[in-house]
């Protein structure tokens, strides 16, 4: 893979998807900044692993729905590297209640850590990367902000907007040579799904044409891709990586 920039912050990648995210890309000889909101053990971990492997890496705290405190984390990216070539906004949460349960607070706090988050991330990039017009972001999605899910209104509205909120910074940005592209991840193996019953993971597999789940290294490797100069003329786009669920 190639890239002309040369550090990447990625939100959320102490663990799961996120932690494969920034192993990949350290990977590929970019310095990665690890962020995490609580887990500070494991965020020293991923920075571990990518350095034994002959990477670069940083470890940077901070919750991705204060906004005062990504603003400061992306200042303190630029005055240590110069730059910030890449951006990944990959943390969220979830809150799933059915509807008629679920309380206007459940709702916004998704909203806020999974959208609103992005666009403050990807607003702050906008206005850093501008500068030197040039810069690549992918926003991590959901199937379910393609099709819908019953209990997640609140993640589904999120990712939805996420979603929406990728293509519009796509044509706000394309003529600053940034470029703003979006992946929609279906089930992904990863801490989460292994405490599931075998039976439960047949009953998932068996939704999926390619029967089985997506490991979060397909996850990685698509956002690397998208953030790459190998994909210099995509912009706007949406990447399924969801093993055939939705090919709408």
């Amino acid at each position: 893979m190639k890239f002309s920039g040369k550090n990447v912050l990625v939100t959320g990648s102490s663990r799961g998807i996120g932690a494969e995210i920034a192993r990949t890309l350290a990977g590929f000889g970019l310095k990665v900044w690890i962020n995490y909101r609580s887990g500070a053990a494991e965020a020293d971990a991923v920075k571990e692993s990518i350095e034994a492997a002959g990477g670069s890496a940083a470890v940077i705290g901070f919750d991705v729905s204060d906004e005062a405190a990504f603003i400061d984390a992306i200042k303190t990216i630029v005055d240590s590297d110069g730059e910030l070539s890449y951006l990944v906004n990959n943390a969220g949460i979830t809150n799933d209640k059915l509807a008629l349960r679920m309380k206007t607070e459940d709702f916004m706090s998704v909203i806020n850590a999974n959208l609103t988050s992005a666009f403050i991330g990807s607003r702050e990039f906008f206005k850093a990367a501008r500068k030197k017009k040039f810069g690549s972001v992918v926003n991590i999605a959901s199937i379910v902000g393609e099709t819908g899910n019953a209990g997640q209104t609140n993640y589904t509205a999120s990712k939805g907007g996420v979603i929406a909120m990728t293509k519009s910074f796509a044509l706000e940005a394309a003529t600053s040579g940034i470029r703003f592209n979006c992946i929609t991840p279906g089930f992904i193996s990863t801490e989460m799904t292994e405490v599931l019953s075998d039976e439960v993971k047949e009953g998932l597999n068996a939704k999926i044409p390619m029967n089985r789940m997506g490991e979060a290294r397909e996850v990685a490797e698509a956002t690397a891709f998208l953030l790459s100069d190998y994909a210099s003329y995509i912009t706007g786009e949406t990447l399924k990586v969801n093993g055939g669920m939705n090919m709408a």
